[in-house]
């Protein structure tokens, strides 16, 4: 392969270790939430924030104004607050069908927005589908150093994050105030997907959050080995998505999203041979 190549493809593997590193450590948190499409319904919260933004005279149209960035921020922040308050132990709705409606009115929302956009419009497109290939050195800089602030902030205060994730009732019996450390969960996943979506878009973000994390709890129960298999399966997945959009000349987000799939579809597929050659395996 032609190193110029291999130079223009640096930067945007690099964001993608980036978005596997810490939207799969987020995956597991979810998945044992069981708030599934919360990362879709975040990252539609955001975009529909960094819409508005752009209409907005403050921005002068400009996708990448720092304006856009804090008032997308903004909007997930208010995301976090309902996600937060509406987990309850005896609820007579769902939490995920209120994640499902913020989602769906959050992009119905999107698309009166940019009805209204001219000139703007396919910057607005660009946003929300996101364009990893596009990404700058500078860009990936600036998200490892906030990345790794969250993951130094989700360390210190794993105890509570795990014990709320992985059994909330005993951690609301246990005298845990499940409310606020619930929206600092969300809030700090706020920053992530406002981030990851101006990346690689809404679609791709959910795939590095939920399914490296699911393809791990088909061969492990522990936190720490699920958290190996989803950041190996998310860098093996990134280097090959990208390497064929390359090589078959098609749309990079929308490749590793497919490859994300195939992958998950012959691990599931292996998972009985694996198991048979491990008979003593609980």
């Amino acid at each position: 392969m032609d190193t110029s190549i291999l130079a223009f493809l640096a930067a945007p593997f690099a964001a993608s270790l980036i978005l596997t590193g810490i939207h799969a450590y987020l995956g597991v948190h979810v998945v044992e939430r069981g708030v599934i499409f919360v990362d879709l319904s975040l990252a539609q919260i955001a975009a529909l924030g960094a819409t508005i933004a752009i209409l907005l005279p403050v921005s002068g149209g400009d996708p990448h104004a720092p304006v856009v960035y804090w008032i997308s921020l903004a909007f997930t922040f208010l995301g976090a607050a309902i996600f937060s308050m509406i987990r309850v132990r005896r609820a007579r709705i769902p939490q995920e069908a209120i994640i499902g409606i913020c989602y769906a009115v959050a992009s119905a929302a999107a698309i009166l927005a940019m009805s209204k956009a001219t000139s703007e419009s396919e910057h607005l497109k660009d946003m929300l589908v996101g364009n990893i290939l596009a990404v700058s050195w500078e860009e990936v800089r600036k998200t490892a150093l906030l990345y790794g602030a969250i993951g130094v902030f989700h360390f210190i205060f794993r105890r509570q994050f795990l014990a709320i994730s992985m059994d909330h009732s005993r951690a609301t019996v246990g005298g845990l105030s499940v409310r606020f450390w619930d929206f600092l969960f969300y809030a700090s996943f706020g920053f992530v997907v406002t981030s990851s979506v101006a990346i690689a878009g809404v679609l791709l973000v959910f795939c590095y959050l939920i399914v490296p994390s699911v393809a791990a709890m088909l061969y492990a129960d522990t936190i720490g080995k699920r958290l190996a298999i989803g950041w190996s399966m998310g860098t093996i997945v990134s280097a090959l998505g990208v390497y064929l959009s390359l090589q078959l000349d098609l749309p990079t987000g929308a490749t590793i999203v497919c490859t994300f799939g195939l992958v998950l579809i012959v691990m599931a597929a292996v998972r009985p041979l694996v198991q048979s050659r491990a008979p003593h395996a609980v």
